[in-house]
């Protein structure tokens, strides 16, 4: 007569059928933890159930090992089990056609997620629109000759830019007299001695302080025209 399903051999009998692979009673209890029981009542059901017939068991030494009755199984046969390998791949074939439809609508859900909503169309239609006005009003200012830097920020940018050049002639002055103290009795060829330190004119690196002073003087020249 079978166990109780409710019962501890119940319980521990559906398991062992279930699991249908060798277990032991730490196995069994371990994977029974959430009825509560413990290891010296599984051991019981399991050893029960083996005195009567319902599972298998073997001993290895002191080790018990249990396992489910394999006559209670149907085993198929060569054919059933080509038809069940069919089966199998046909089932693969679908889950691969689920997976890569799932693949693209995941897609879809991010590029629409990633695009704006309507309400963030509106807000930024509204604040090109405004650009553009802006932009549409300096245009014509421009246009019309309309001077949109005053006198004020001009003189500020053109002192900022008078006082980099003179910074700039300086420094190159300063560089040329402390190089011509160094250099005028070594015996090194100076082309190579700059290259072994890694010094850099400003022609070696495409530019001109005179070419920036003459565009200086060249703005000065606009302005007094004007």
């Amino acid at each position: 007569m079978a166990p109780k399903s409710d019962s501890t051999e119940g319980i521990v009998l559906n398991f062992v059928n279930e699991q249908n692979k060798p277990v032991n009673s730490q196995i069994v209890a371990d994977s029974l933890q959430k009825f509560n029981l413990k290891k010296t009542a599984i051991q019981k059901a399991l050893d029960s159930l083996a005195d009567s017939g319902k599972i298998s068991f073997k001993e290895y030494g002191k080790q018990k090992i249990y396992l489910a009755r394999q006559d209670q199984f149907d085993i198929p046969n060569s054919d059933e089990l080509n038809q069940m390998k069919d089966e199998n791949s046909k089932l693969q074939e679908q889950l691969d056609l689920q997976k890569k439809a799932v693949a693209e609508v995941e897609g879809e859900i991010k590029a629409l997620q990633s695009n704006l909503t309507l309400e963030e169309i509106k807000t930024k239609q509204i604040k090109l629109g405004s650009e553009v006005t802006q932009m549409e009003e300096k245009l014509i200012k421009l246009r019309q000759g309309v001077t949109l830097v005053s006198a004020e920020e001009r003189q500020a940018v053109e002192k900022t830019y008078a006082d980099m050049i003179n910074q700039w002639r300086r420094r190159k002055r300063m560089y040329k007299d402390v190089w011509d103290a160094i250099t005028e009795n070594s015996p090194k060829n100076l082309k190579e001695f700059k290259e072994e330190l890694g010094v850099e004119y400003d022609e070696d690196v495409g530019v001109s302080l005179q070419t920036f002073s003459d565009l200086m003087q060249s703005g000065n020249k606009r302005a007094r025209c004007k």
